[in-house]
């Protein structure tokens, strides 16, 4: 964590080769991953391979680089990283990312830094400093592709087309996602805002905050009274007051049980 809000924090700080060095030992602050003893803070010193998959499942996806080849490499790469030129800095992100990882120049963290990595150009893109998103979250969704496309990509003519595409497509998607969450927040926030002189038990508040966060299934007076380990009749209390307040409805969708939903006014 420490590794990603340097990186977004000080976007527009130039990604040196000390700098860089820090981050990784930061991973690795015992300098070991799992159990084995890796060298933390400075270039791999030996053979490295892109792997998935668990013990006894490994897959190989890709073979990096000589050792001997990875600080010419590195030199190259970090003068282009902070180079100012024309390229879509979402564009760069995911050229960025997939050099890095081509690259592999340490023992272990080579994808937790080629996120932070495309994280940083990002945030130089948007310029605010705050992370609404999250590369490593993006590429999660869809880890079974990302594999495919390195997989791919360590054995193509350098065409970066269709991994760029995928990229910029998660990141737009985990984007979306973030906007989302956003938004729901500051619904929220307004909400309580609003009624911070009004009085509402423990659960009203414990429920309401669970529907401006996404409650998952419809909300019926048996759900709320499992939820709140209370009896189905103190429930219905909680709810009916809602309703009569204005602040719950009664849901249209139909269905066995009446379900409850917020009311829309309290939304916009």
């Amino acid at each position: 964590m420490s590794v990603v809000l340097d990186a977004v924090m000080k976007a527009k700080d130039a990604l040196t080769e000390e700098r860089l060095f820090g981050w990784h030992a930061a991973l690795f602050p015992t300098g070991y991953s799992g159990l084995c003893k890796i060298a933390t803070g400075k270039y791999r010193d030996g053979e490295m391979q892109v792997v998935s998959g668990g013990f006894g499942r490994e897959k190989v996806h890709y073979r990096a680089p000589s050792p001997s080849l990875v600080p010419g490499l590195m030199r190259e790469f970090l003068s282009w990283y902070d180079a100012e030129d024309k390229m879509d800095l979402y564009v760069k992100a995911a050229v960025a990312h997939v050099w890095f990882v081509m690259i592999h120049p340490f023992d272990d963290g080579n994808g937790r830094l080629a996120r932070a990595l495309s994280d940083m150009l990002i945030a130089r893109c948007d310029g605010t400093g705050a992370k609404f998103y999250s590369v490593s979250s993006a590429i999660q969704q869809d880890r079974k592709r990302y594999y495919s496309h390195l997989e791919s990509l360590g054995h193509s003519d350098g065409d970066l087309t269709e991994w760029i595409e995928w990229f910029v497509g998660r990141i737009d998607e985990g984007l979306t996602v973030a906007e989302r969450a956003l938004a729901a927040t500051l619904r929220k926030s307004r909400f309580w805002d609003a009624h911070a002189d009004e009085e509402f038990n423990e659960r009203q508040r414990k429920m309401l905050n669970l529907l401006f966060d996404g409650f998952e299934g419809n909300l019926t007076s048996g759900r709320w009274a499992k939820i709140c380990k209370v009896s189905s009749d103190t429930a219905l209390n909680d709810i009916s007051e809602l309703v009569g307040r204005g602040i719950l409805k009664r849901s249209s969708s139909g269905g066995r049980s009446t379900n409850y939903v917020l009311e829309v006014s309290i939304l916009l």
